[in-house]
């Protein structure tokens, strides 16, 4: 960000869009969510400035849920935060829903209905609302691709 500040950019008009802070997808030892929100937040309050309004995050290959899990343990962490957080998923919020449509005309509204139900949840999430309820057994699944 110094290199921003030097450059006169507005701070204030830009978004960061990181990863979450977890561990790697083939670690034995996984970690819980609230421990994933204190190193997100932590490594967010060492290094973002309070001028960036939000910080979205991508899913990194997390599933639909744990996403959504892990953003919400962020918003509802009891830490400085002077940005928003909030969600830019690709493949989690969208994951399911193509599963469901599978590109048939008469599975249009299902898929409509998931996508509405993980933008719901998402929502929540960002607010430190999301409590689970509901939630599709194919959210569940795994994202990671190997590289």
């Amino acid at each position: 960000y110094h290199a921003l500040m030097r450059h006169n950019i507005y701070l204030e008009g830009t978004l960061l869009k990181p990863n979450m802070v977890t561990p790697g997808h083939s670690c034995p030892k996984q970690e819980s969510p609230q421990n994933v929100a204190l190193a997100t937040v932590t490594a967010l309050q060492r290094s973002v400035p309070p001028a960036v309004p939000g910080v979205v995050f991508l899913s990194g290959g997390q599933s639909e849920v744990d996403a959504t899990i892990h953003l919400n343990a962020m918003n509802k962490l009891d830490a400085k935060k002077p940005w928003a957080l909030s969600f830019s998923y690709g493949r989690a919020l969208q994951a399911s829903v193509l599963k469901k449509w599978q590109g048939r005309p008469e599975n249009v509204k299902a898929a409509q209905g998931q996508l509405l139900q993980r933008a719901k949840f998402n929502g929540e999430a960002t607010q430190g609302k999301y409590d689970g309820s509901g939630e599709n057994v194919d959210a569940s699944e795994s994202l990671f691709v190997a590289s």
